[in-house]
């Protein structure tokens, strides 16, 4: 079987930056239902359209294919009170649009002065290059409840 939209695929994978530094060895299989569902980033999907079990490759991602580029506009500087006592480098938490921000989302902290937080809402791996490599190693049809979900249920997939 080939992959096409609505099938169910199982990749082995591993994501290295464009220096070979490894960033996820892809411990478990990656498992995604296939035609725009947003399981996986777009530019993969496209490469991976048309394949087969045992096929293998290698894309190159930008950061406009993969997290986006870095944008110094999702930087603040916070005051300290106004988070808990037991705050560190590297937490994350999730901020809530103030008036007149179109979007919320995750921040992450990156460092911590006297009474100043620096929070950063930029993914971690933002105007990062990326190199995904996989092999496909299944490929099934979608049942009709994955498809009208959008995701992938039962073993490696969502359950409800």
């Amino acid at each position: 079987m080939l992959i096409a939209r609505n099938t169910v695929v199982t990749l082995n994978y591993s994501v290295a930056d464009l220096d070979g530094a490894s960033i996820d060895e892809g411990a478990n299989p990656l498992v995604y239902l296939h035609g725009g569902y947003g399981g996986i980033f777009d530019r993969i999907e496209e490469e991976l359209q048309g394949k087969a079990v045992g096929d293998a490759l290698e894309v190159r991602l930008e950061p406009e294919d993969a997290f986006g580029e870095y944008d110094a506009d999702l930087v603040a500087i916070e005051p300290r009170q106004l988070f808990p006592d037991n705050i560190e480098v590297g937490m994350q938490f999730e901020r809530g649009a103030e008036d007149g921000e179109s979007e919320d989302g995750l921040f992450t902290i990156t460092d911590i002065a006297d009474d100043k937080v620096v929070v950063d809402g930029n993914h971690p791996l933002a105007g990062i290059a990326l190199v995904f490599s996989c092999t496909v190693t299944g490929v099934r049809a979608a049942t009709d409840e994955e498809v009208t979900h959008g995701h992938v249920h039962g073993e490696h997939g969502h359950h409800h």
